[in-house]
């Protein structure tokens, strides 16, 4: 996909916000058309810019949306409680306001569990969740005491902090170093109230309940940096399923964006089958 034809596709798309269930307003971004819709959530401390590679394939058959969550992107900053929950409801605003009838939530990272928490409260809209490089095991939770320990860095020196979390857990030795700088920058920058709240309420969130009370299909994108559970997550999720993409860290679709825009069409034509003829 060339630069020029991207730019394109993405100037294309209308753009808006929406008050989420505390008042702060959700910008989104809505692309294409058909249904089921594609909605697009990013990961902690990035945007909706997250998906620009993805949506040129992605809108030529189906709509896509992608949504900043409150502290993040061109969304509202002032929240009193930074958590899955109130990301969830982020979701739930943004698909409510453009009356979304049918939809597939895609959630990258911490995404995921946002996505969790939506299909929740979205009851028979949605449809299908996809997971990208996260929810390794739904019973997998670390305890409070360890998770106070590796925030404490961040609460003293977040930018410090937070770009040695990043360098050190996230990448692989082949990412490509212009992906990695521009996410190390994005996550420097931050607000610090917002980034370590949702990082401490992320490690906290009970997966394995929120897969219980979620009825629909899951199908998972995962990197191969951290093995997945599947026995574990089965026992939640009868139908889990999971792809696998090799060789890059936890941002495929930055660092190789042609080959998961195609493990992603796969993915989700597994949860609905062939997308309609335009």
């Amino acid at each position: 996909m060339s630069a020029a034809l991207l730019a394109w596709v993405v100037a294309m798309a209308s753009t808006g916000s929406v008050a989420s269930k505390d008042a702060v307003e959700i910008a989104f971004t809505d692309s294409g058309r058909g249904e089921p819709a594609l909605v697009l959530v990013h990961c902690w401390t990035c945007d909706r810019g997250l998906w620009d590679a993805q949506v040129p394939r992605l809108s030529r058959q189906r709509r896509v949306v992608r949504l900043d969550l409150a502290g993040h992107g061109a969304s509202g900053q002032q929240r009193a409680t930074w958590s899955v929950e109130t990301f969830g409801d982020d979701v739930v605003a943004v698909v409510e306001a453009l009356k979304l009838k049918r939809v597939i939530l895609v959630g990258h990272s911490m995404g995921g569990h946002v996505c969790l928490d939506a299909a929740r409260k979205l009851g028979s809209r949605c449809v299908g969740i996809v997971p990208v490089d996260t929810l390794f095991d739904f019973e997998e939770r670390m305890p409070s005491e360890e998770i106070e320990t590796f925030l404490a860095p961040f609460e003293t020196d977040y930018p410090k902090a937070a770009e040695g979390f990043v360098r050190q857990y996230l990448f692989v030795p082949t990412s490509p170093a212009e992906v990695v700088e521009a996410v190390v920058s994005r996550t420097r920058a931050a607000p610090k109230a917002m980034a370590v709240a949702a990082l401490r309420d992320v490690w906290s969130y009970d997966s394995a309940a929120a897969a219980d009370r979620v009825t629909v299909p899951i199908h998972a994108i995962n990197g191969d940096r951290y093995p997945t559970n599947v026995e574990a997550n089965r026992r939640h999720a009868s139908g889990y399923r999971v792809s696998y993409i090799k060789g890059t860290g936890h941002y495929p679709m930055l660092e190789a964006p042609e080959r998961f825009g195609e493990l992603l069409e796969e993915v989700v034509r597994s949860l609905t089958g062939p997308a309609p003829r335009p």
